[in-house]
């Protein structure tokens, strides 16, 4: 197949498919716990060094911006995936010494921070692919890498049932090598013309949440029945063929856009253009420094820092609140499985949704991230509250709203600040993330929690969170008031793009 950029975005969509190691840490850390004799606080010291890993994109940004080439970032991740887990690996199966916790804690944070990289190539490069439609396409990057965990674990499940040790190995080779067969069609193809972006894209959207659906019906599938082995390989066969459609997308749209080119006039100028002429006049392309300097960078980083940090706070302590509330195991185990779906759904939908109201109605799209974190300040509200049933509608609400600031948070980082060093300046944001989740797992509910449980190691009870949970939902209002106030900051952005697009 002819590389375009339709082949650059299945490519990235497989690579982001396999990147989301971090998001299945419960598969091995009772092993890694086991085998290197921790205490559960060592090990949730070693957990945070992974939700840093995880988040902490600066250098991945930085590398975009200034390497010549597109693989070259991905080549950086996937050594640090391959070096990262492979460590972890050797620990584990006790091939090397068992080595210091401090050296854990940088092999942990160097496996996940192999996910910026992959994460930072194939979000930004799909954003100059597709500068009219970076919402739906951002959304469509970023759900899959929501969904990656889940898919990885079917995976496992499947081919390594009850061998955590293997799934490190695997961990290891899988995202590391397909990285490396892929990144060569990972790279920005601007044309002149937009034509038919949005009628494949929405193929690719479509794709996903087959995929999330197809996903959610097997974890529900395993928490009811015991699945035999023969039925497990014929689900993740089927898991398979709905991955390999994206293929399919990408050979249609080469082939209209071919047909399509066919069809024009000969002419001496070349279809392919500069990447200045893609991007949007809006943009100033300010590098990171520069835009540390500006009202709206802290604004989105102060939003976010309310918006993700209760939202991985929520998921982080989910398992906690179900049981001080008394629900069963099974119970707490779909709750975490089902997570990744709610999360998927926010990142999709908020992109396809800003996109299409931004295109029709000149809305911006700082506007969404206004209402989905009002949105969340509600279902904080219902987790707090301890109603029979409540984690099942809180969790809805909340993971659709945490997932939505994933997509919203790097389109608007693109329109605000521009392309070029996009890729620094939103993962510098996404910092966000893990200090808020800090703050509020630490700091609010595990003070809190604490409190309420006394001289006992444990707490029951609506008591046990109805507090913290009361209090990060005020934090959410808050952050919904701070976007609101990005909102009007960068009105006049957005009234050059409505612009922009009009006379397109």
């Amino acid at each position: 197949m002819e590389a375009s950029k339709w082949t650059a975005a299945a490519a990235s969509i497989w690579i982001q498919c396999s990147c989301g190691a971090s998001y299945a840490f419960g598969i091995y850390s009772p092993i890694l716990k086991s085998s290197q004799n921790y205490d559960q606080s060592t090990l949730d010291t070693i957990s945070v060094f992974k939700d840093i890993g995880a988040n902490a994109g600066v250098l991945s940004g930085l590398l975009y911006a200034a390497a010549p080439r597109t693989w070259i970032v991905h080549a950086a991740g996937a050594a640090q995936c391959l070096v990262g887990y492979l460590f972890l690996w050797l620990a584990v199966t006790g091939a090397i010494p068992q080595p210091h916790v401090a050296a854990v804690c940088l092999f942990m944070f160097l496996a996940a921070h192999a996910q910026t990289f992959f994460n930072t190539a194939n979000v930004v490069t799909a954003v100059e692919n597709f500068p009219g439609y970076s919402g739906t396409v951002v959304g469509i990057m970023k759900g899959f890498l929501g969904l990656s965990g889940a898919v990885i674990i079917q995976v496992y499940q499947t081919l390594f049932p009850e061998k955590p040790t293997t799934f490190l190995l695997m961990l290891a080779f899988v995202p590391s090598l397909l990285s490396l067969a892929l990144m060569f069609f990972v790279r920005a193809h601007p044309t002149s013309s937009a034509g038919h972006d949005k009628t494949y894209l929405n193929g690719f959207s479509l794709i996903s949440m087959v995929v999330a659906a197809y996903v959610m019906l097997l974890i529900i599938l395993e928490n009811v029945f015991v699945l035999a082995p023969w039925m497990r390989a014929l689900t993740l066969t089927i898991l398979f063929l709905i991955l390999s459609s994206p293929l399919h997308v990408a050979v249609k749209a080469n082939k209209h856009e071919a047909e399509k080119q066919s069809s024009l006039p000969s002419l001496k100028a070349p279809l392919i253009v500069d990447n200045a002429v893609t991007r949007k006049p809006n943009e100033s392309e300010l590098n990171l420094v520069q835009a540390l300097r500006t009202l709206s960078f802290w604004l989105l980083f102060v939003a976010m820092l309310c918006g993700m940090g209760s939202g991985l706070a929520t998921i982080n302590n989910i398992s906690q609140i179900g049981e001080s509330l008394g629900y069963t195991a099974v119970e707490r185990s779909t709750l975490v499985s089902l997570w990744s779906i709610w999360n998927f759904l926010g990142r999709v939908g908020a992109g396809l949704l800003s996109d299409t109201f931004l295109h029709k109605k000149g809305y911006p799209r700082p506007l969404f991230m206004t209402v989905t974190l009002a949105a969340m300040t509600a279902g904080h509200v219902i987790i707090g509250s301890g109603f029979p049933g409540n984690l099942y509608v809180g969790s809805v609400v909340v993971g659709i709203c945490y997932g939505s600031q994933w997509s919203l948070m790097p389109t608007i980082t693109s329109e605000v600040f521009g392309v070029r060093h996009m890729g620094t300046i939103f993962n510098t944001i996404a910092i966000a993330s893990p200090l808020g989740s800090y703050i509020f797992s630490v700091r609010v509910i595990g003070y809190m929690y604490d409190r309420n449980a006394g001289d006992e190691s444990s707490c029951s009870g609506t008591q046990c969170f109805m507090s913290s949970f009361f209090a990060m939902a005020v934090v959410s209002l808050f952050g919904s008031l701070v976007a609101l106030g990005l909102f009007v900051k960068t009105r006049t952005v957005y009234a050059r793009i409505m612009r922009t697009s009009m006379l397109a």
